[in-house]
């Protein structure tokens, strides 16, 4: 397990944790090693609750913590046992690059995602770019 340097958004200097080591697990195995260092699986993205990747094979997850009297999000992504980690001192940001994720795995085919996707982020609506409401 590594320690996140810096944050995406605001290139700020942080020592948080990334997400644990995938070493001798599969996406379901990982989820439980994960989730026991913190980190919350993300099944579903959009208002309409649309599948976040494809367990076990790809899985979202994300963690809140307070850096001092400030929030951190953590965003992290297993692809199949290859992990990355960002963190965010913005929710907004966080969410954002949490919602191309979701796009580009929607667009790819490689989640169920909308019917009515559009052709671009930029251009998707509003609704599919918020964490789930229900």
């Amino acid at each position: 397990m590594g320690i996140i340097i810096k944050t995406t958004d605001t290139e700020e200097v942080i020592s948080e944790k990334s997400l644990p080591s995938a070493e001798w697990c599969d996406g379901y195995d990982y989820m439980e090693r994960a989730s026991a260092q913190g980190w919350t699986a993300l099944a579903l993205w959009g208002k309409g609750g649309y599948d976040f990747g494809q367990w076990p094979y790809v899985i979202g997850f994300v963690r809140v913590v307070r850096d001092g009297v400030r929030r951190l999000y953590g965003f992290g992504l297993y692809v199949e046992g290859d992990l990355t980690t960002e963190y965010f001192r913005s929710w907004d940001a966080c969410n954002e690059a949490i919602s191309r994720q979701a796009f580009w795995y929607w667009n790819a085919g490689q989640s169920d995602g909308p019917q009515d996707l559009a052709a671009t982020f930029e251009d998707m609506q509003a609704e599919y770019k918020v964490p789930c409401s229900y």
